[in-house]
């Protein structure tokens, strides 16, 4: 079950975090990650990047169009994944340029070659990332599981809905621990 399995823990860089307005929320995705490395799941670190000047982002764009500049550059420390959650060496950092994870980016490619059918869904927000990435991935058939738990946003109703009511028609939604034993 691992070896097609990737875990994407997605838009966990310091800006993103300093929103986060839920002590529990590092340390639940720091154990889905460390159940997956455990396990031989491979971690997919996926996080939003843009060029100096941010020539990728319209003025149209509502989300990216209105961001400071030099936000989310090479040289922001805001861009950086939180050091609770940092990469491995071994581990694939994937930049993209829109909400979904597989927007401007070479998630697919990545996946394709490493012969990953089933992801594994964690982020911030649960109303961004990980429903862009979700409708998109289920659109290119992969398998797909929600960490309800291993998600955040910053509304909570609106998780609840889409973790509920949303998820399930496209991915297994589920908490850590019950994906953890699953793993074996």
């Amino acid at each position: 079950m691992t070896n097609d399995t990737a875990l994407l823990v997605m838009d966990v860089q310091n800006a993103m975090v300093s929103r986060v307005d839920d002590p529990g929320c590092l340390p639940r995705l720091a154990r889905a990650v460390a159940a997956a490395r455990e396990a031989g799941v491979q971690v997919l670190h996926v996080v939003i990047g843009f060029r100096s000047g941010h020539p990728e982002a319209h003025p149209r764009n509502k989300s990216f169009g209105a961001l400071p500049s030099g936000a989310f550059t090479a040289d922001d420390p805001g861009a950086a994944i939180h050091p609770d959650l940092a990469p491995r060496p071994d581990e694939t950092v994937v930049t993209k340029k829109r909400v979904s994870a597989f927007s401007g980016s070479d998630l697919e490619l990545v996946l394709r070659s490493r012969g990953i059918g089933h992801l594994v869904l964690t982020g911030i927000a649960t109303s961004g990332v990980v429903l862009s990435t979700l409708r998109q991935a289920a659109d290119l058939d992969y398998r797909l599981t929600v960490l309800a738990d291993a998600c955040y946003d910053p509304d909570p109703e609106v998780h609840q809905l889409l973790t509920a009511k949303v998820f399930p028609r496209q991915a297994d939604v589920v908490t850590i621990d019950e994906w953890s034993t699953t793993l074996g």
